[in-house]
Order: structure tokens, then sequence, then C-alpha cells
């Protein structure tokens, strides 16, 4: 068998109150919140949190890898669902946007906040998300759903210069919904 050793139920709760604490004080003051306010955040020694986490690029490398992680998930999912037929890749694409918007705020705070500390891990998630939405740009095209000079670095702008999380709810679904109408020759001009 390969991978990493299980750890003891105890040691995962703990590694886990450990990543919960740490995501909330990073993406809530800065990467700069010291190791012994996680470790109190959490619950736990200062020692435990070395014993799992040797240095705060080891922790914070972690957290991202978990966002990474969930956000690939969510990615194959799209693709999956595309590929099936039970989503169209337009669809998809806005599904993206929205979760970008008003779903993963507190991830979104956080891939900014640990820029420097987690660059590895962010470079995979983005390569893996660029990867995504060129396969749902490439199924988007060939239905006709997305006009064709629409590109994989446009919908990636869009992704990158979406409304704050200052700008209110309502402000942020007429953006998606402007940002449908953008994309899509055949979106609903309601």
């Amino acid at each position: 068998m390969t991978g990493k050793p299980r750890l003891r139920a105890d040691a995962q709760r703990n590694r886990e109150a450990i990543l919960d604490a740490a995501r909330e004080l990073v993406v809530g003051r800065g990467p700069a919140v010291g190791m012994d306010e996680i470790a109190a955040a959490a619950g736990v020694a200062v020692g435990t949190l070395y014993r799992h986490f040797p240095t705060k690029k080891d922790l914070v490398e972690a957290i991202v890898a978990e966002l990474a992680a969930v956000v690939g998930e969510s990615l194959d999912s799209a693709l999956s669902r595309v590929a099936s037929g039970a989503s169209s890749a337009t669809d998809e694409i806005i599904a993206l946007l929205r979760s970008v918007v008003i779903d993963m705020r507190q991830e979104r705070v956080l891939r900014f906040a640990v820029t420097g500390l987690a660059d590895d891990s962010l470079r995979e998630l983005r390569r893996r998300g660029r990867n995504a939405v060129e396969q749902l740009v490439t199924a988007a095209h060939r239905d006709g759903a997305l006009y064709q000079d629409v590109t994989v670095d446009d919908v990636i702008l869009l992704l990158a210069t979406s409304p704050a999380d200052a700008v209110p709810e309502t402000e942020q679904r007429r953006w998606l919904a402007l940002a449908r109408r953008a994309l899509s020759p055949t979106a609903e001009r309601a």
C-alpha cells in the first residue's frame, strides 16, 4: 500500500481542527497570523500543531491542497455532467461563475491571502481549472451555445474580475445574468 499512513482518530481530529482554525484565521486576518494563535483556536498545543505542520508554509499548502481537491472534484463533476448530456457546457460555465462569485467567497479570499506561501498548490489549482474551462469552452463552441470569439482567457478574465464580496448579492446575481448574455447567443434574455 502506498501513500501516507492513516492517522489515529484523535490525531485526525486534531489535524482537521488545526486546518479549520488556520483557514478561518488566515481568511480573517491574513497569513501573518501566528502559529500559536492557530493552535489556540484549534484547541491544541503548539507542539501538536508543529507535529502535523512543521512550518507555516506546510500548513498553508495543506489548506490550499484541500481547496484544490474540492475545486477539482467540482470541475470533474461539471465535465462529467456535460459528457453525459445531463447539462450543457454553457450552463456549467455559468455555474462555475456563480460558484466563484457567490458560493466560494471564503475560498477566494483564502487564495489571495496565501499568494506567496502556497504557490505550488495555487499553480496546480490554476492549471486544473484552466484545463476544465478549456474543455467546457470547446464543448460550448461545438454546441453553438457560446459566441465563437469567446476564449478560455475570456472566461478566466470573468472569473478573475468578478464582483467583490462587498457588492450586494442582488448585484452579484445581476452580474451573472449579464455575463451569461455576454457569453451566449442562446442565453435567455429575460
